[in-house]
Protein backbone atom coordinates (compact mmCIF):
# COMPACT_ATOMS: atom_id res chain seq x y z
CA UNK A 1 0.00 0.00 0.00
CA UNK A 2 3.32 2.13 0.71
CA UNK A 3 4.35 1.96 -2.53
CA UNK A 4 0.87 2.72 -4.24
CA UNK A 5 0.40 6.04 -1.65
CA UNK A 6 3.38 7.18 -3.20
CA UNK A 7 2.51 6.22 -6.79
CA UNK A 8 -0.30 9.05 -5.90
CA UNK A 9 1.66 12.01 -4.60
CA UNK A 10 3.89 11.25 -7.83
CA UNK A 11 1.07 11.80 -9.92
CA UNK A 12 -0.25 14.99 -8.60
CA UNK A 13 3.39 16.09 -8.15
CA UNK A 14 3.58 15.02 -12.09
CA UNK A 15 0.36 17.26 -13.07
CA UNK A 16 1.70 20.52 -11.45
CA UNK A 17 5.34 19.65 -13.26
CA UNK A 18 3.28 19.92 -16.65
CA UNK A 19 1.69 23.55 -15.02
CA UNK A 20 5.12 24.59 -13.75
CA UNK A 21 6.35 24.38 -17.36
CA UNK A 22 3.20 25.50 -19.15
CA UNK A 23 4.55 29.76 -19.98
CA UNK A 24 0.89 30.19 -21.57
CA UNK A 25 -1.21 28.66 -18.49
CA UNK A 26 0.95 30.89 -16.48
CA UNK A 27 -0.01 34.31 -18.74
CA UNK A 28 -3.20 33.26 -18.09
CA UNK A 29 -3.14 32.97 -14.82
CA UNK A 30 -1.31 36.48 -14.71
CA UNK A 31 -4.29 37.85 -16.83
CA UNK A 32 -6.37 36.42 -14.27
CA UNK A 33 -4.99 38.24 -11.11
CA UNK A 34 -4.81 41.73 -13.52
CA UNK A 35 -8.43 41.19 -13.90
CA UNK A 36 -10.01 40.31 -10.76
CA UNK A 37 -7.59 42.90 -9.38
CA UNK A 38 -8.79 45.32 -11.61
CA UNK A 39 -12.74 44.09 -10.95
CA UNK A 40 -12.14 44.71 -7.38
CA UNK A 41 -10.41 47.85 -7.47
CA UNK A 42 -13.72 49.11 -9.39
CA UNK A 43 -16.15 48.06 -7.05
CA UNK A 44 -17.28 44.87 -8.67
CA UNK A 45 -17.24 41.60 -7.43
CA UNK A 46 -16.09 37.82 -8.14
CA UNK A 47 -18.63 34.87 -8.44
CA UNK A 48 -17.34 31.18 -7.83
CA UNK A 49 -19.54 28.18 -9.50
CA UNK A 50 -19.00 24.36 -9.67
CA UNK A 51 -20.73 21.39 -9.17
CA UNK A 52 -19.83 18.32 -6.31
CA UNK A 53 -16.13 18.83 -5.57
CA UNK A 54 -15.88 21.75 -7.15
CA UNK A 55 -18.43 23.61 -5.87
CA UNK A 56 -16.30 23.15 -2.37
CA UNK A 57 -13.13 24.40 -4.37
CA UNK A 58 -15.24 27.26 -5.56
CA UNK A 59 -16.49 28.15 -2.23
CA UNK A 60 -12.93 27.74 -0.84
CA UNK A 61 -11.45 30.20 -2.95
CA UNK A 62 -14.17 32.81 -2.59
CA UNK A 63 -14.23 33.00 1.11
CA UNK A 64 -10.17 33.85 0.55
CA UNK A 65 -11.23 37.08 -0.99
CA UNK A 66 -14.27 37.89 1.14
CA UNK A 67 -12.22 36.42 4.61
CA UNK A 68 -8.65 36.97 4.33
CA UNK A 69 -5.62 35.26 2.65
CA UNK A 70 -2.37 35.89 4.01
CA UNK A 71 -3.16 39.43 5.74
CA UNK A 72 -5.96 41.02 8.01
CA UNK A 73 -7.15 43.22 5.76
CA UNK A 74 -10.57 44.64 4.23
CA UNK A 75 -13.18 41.87 2.91
CA UNK A 76 -13.38 41.92 -1.39
CA UNK A 77 -16.55 41.20 -2.56
CA UNK A 78 -16.44 37.43 -3.76
CA UNK A 79 -19.14 34.63 -3.22
CA UNK A 80 -19.69 30.59 -3.75
CA UNK A 81 -22.84 30.92 -5.41
CA UNK A 82 -24.55 27.62 -4.23
CA UNK A 83 -24.15 28.80 -0.60
CA UNK A 84 -28.13 29.67 -0.65
CA UNK A 85 -29.85 26.05 -0.41
CA UNK A 86 -33.22 27.47 -0.39
CA UNK A 87 -32.57 29.49 -3.96
CA UNK A 88 -30.91 26.28 -5.32
CA UNK A 89 -33.46 23.52 -4.21
CA UNK A 90 -36.09 26.03 -5.58
CA UNK A 91 -35.09 27.33 -8.70
CA UNK A 92 -33.77 22.91 -9.21
CA UNK A 93 -37.45 22.32 -8.74
CA UNK A 94 -38.97 24.82 -10.26
CA UNK A 95 -37.24 25.38 -13.02
CA UNK A 96 -34.35 22.72 -13.93
CA UNK A 97 -30.61 22.32 -12.18
CA UNK A 98 -29.00 23.70 -15.38
CA UNK A 99 -30.57 26.82 -14.64
CA UNK A 100 -29.13 27.46 -11.01
CA UNK A 101 -26.00 29.73 -11.57
CA UNK A 102 -27.65 31.39 -14.72
CA UNK A 103 -30.69 32.81 -13.11
CA UNK A 104 -28.23 34.07 -9.93
CA UNK A 105 -26.38 35.57 -12.46
CA UNK A 106 -29.45 37.17 -14.16
CA UNK A 107 -30.38 38.71 -10.78
CA UNK A 108 -27.08 39.68 -9.10
CA UNK A 109 -24.37 39.60 -12.03
CA UNK A 110 -23.04 43.48 -13.25
CA UNK A 111 -21.32 44.38 -15.99
CA UNK A 112 -17.50 44.46 -15.07
CA UNK A 113 -18.18 41.58 -12.30
CA UNK A 114 -16.04 38.52 -12.63
CA UNK A 115 -17.66 34.98 -12.43
CA UNK A 116 -15.27 32.09 -11.91
CA UNK A 117 -16.61 28.69 -12.89
CA UNK A 118 -14.59 24.82 -12.14
CA UNK A 119 -15.47 21.40 -13.84
CA UNK A 120 -13.09 19.43 -14.17
CA UNK A 121 -14.87 18.19 -16.98
CA UNK A 122 -15.33 21.61 -18.33
CA UNK A 123 -18.54 20.30 -19.08
CA UNK A 124 -21.06 21.00 -16.85
CA UNK A 125 -24.21 22.66 -18.34
CA UNK A 126 -25.12 24.97 -15.65
CA UNK A 127 -21.99 26.66 -15.41
CA UNK A 128 -21.68 27.09 -19.38
CA UNK A 129 -25.28 28.37 -19.27
CA UNK A 130 -24.18 30.65 -16.50
CA UNK A 131 -20.85 31.64 -18.51
CA UNK A 132 -23.27 32.68 -21.16
CA UNK A 133 -25.43 34.78 -18.94
CA UNK A 134 -22.27 36.44 -17.77
CA UNK A 135 -20.92 37.15 -21.02
CA UNK A 136 -24.45 38.79 -22.08
CA UNK A 137 -23.95 40.87 -18.87
CA UNK A 138 -20.75 42.07 -19.69
CA UNK A 139 -18.97 40.07 -16.69
CA UNK A 140 -15.24 38.67 -17.62
CA UNK A 141 -15.55 34.60 -16.95
CA UNK A 142 -12.68 32.46 -15.63
CA UNK A 143 -13.03 28.95 -16.53
CA UNK A 144 -10.82 25.86 -14.43
CA UNK A 145 -11.15 23.26 -16.02
CA UNK A 146 -9.15 19.80 -17.24
CA UNK A 147 -6.85 19.37 -19.99
CA UNK A 148 -9.69 20.02 -22.88
CA UNK A 149 -11.47 22.62 -21.37
CA UNK A 150 -14.56 21.17 -22.61
CA UNK A 151 -17.75 22.94 -23.45
CA UNK A 152 -16.15 25.46 -21.27
CA UNK A 153 -13.51 26.38 -24.00
CA UNK A 154 -15.54 28.19 -25.65
CA UNK A 155 -17.21 30.55 -23.39
CA UNK A 156 -14.27 31.24 -20.94
CA UNK A 157 -12.84 34.58 -21.39
CA UNK A 158 -9.67 32.92 -19.65
CA UNK A 159 -9.31 29.14 -19.74
CA UNK A 160 -7.33 27.85 -17.24
CA UNK A 161 -7.12 24.45 -17.81
CA UNK A 162 -4.99 21.54 -15.99
CA UNK A 163 -3.26 19.13 -18.35
CA UNK A 164 -5.40 16.33 -16.80
CA UNK A 165 -8.02 14.21 -17.30
CA UNK A 166 -7.69 12.69 -13.68
CA UNK A 167 -10.51 14.40 -11.70
CA UNK A 168 -8.48 14.43 -8.38
CA UNK A 169 -5.20 15.38 -9.80
CA UNK A 170 -7.31 18.16 -11.75
CA UNK A 171 -8.81 19.35 -8.40
CA UNK A 172 -5.67 19.48 -6.81
CA UNK A 173 -4.33 21.63 -9.31
CA UNK A 174 -7.11 23.79 -8.90
CA UNK A 175 -7.28 24.81 -5.67
CA UNK A 176 -3.28 25.11 -6.27
CA UNK A 177 -3.86 27.92 -8.90
CA UNK A 178 -6.92 29.56 -7.20
CA UNK A 179 -4.16 30.09 -4.14
CA UNK A 180 -1.76 31.89 -6.49
CA UNK A 181 -4.47 34.12 -8.06
CA UNK A 182 -5.73 35.05 -4.55
CA UNK A 183 -2.43 35.82 -3.19
CA UNK A 184 -1.20 37.32 -6.11
CA UNK A 185 -4.33 39.62 -6.11
CA UNK A 186 -4.49 40.68 -2.21
CA UNK A 187 -0.66 41.56 -3.25
CA UNK A 188 -1.84 43.79 -5.94
CA UNK A 189 -4.76 45.25 -3.71
CA UNK A 190 -3.25 45.57 0.02
CA UNK A 191 0.47 46.15 -0.78
CA UNK A 192 1.73 47.71 2.27
CA UNK A 193 0.16 44.67 4.31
Amino acid sequence: MTEQIKNLIQASIDVKLQVLSDKHLQQTIASCVDTITTAFKNGNKVLFCGNGGSAADAQHLAAEFSGRFYTDREALPAEALHVNTSYMTAVANDYSYDVVYSRMIQGIGKKGDVLVGLSTSGNSGNIIKAFETARQKGMTTIGFTGATGGKMKDTSDFLLNVPSTDTPRIQESHILLGHIICQLVEEQIFPSK
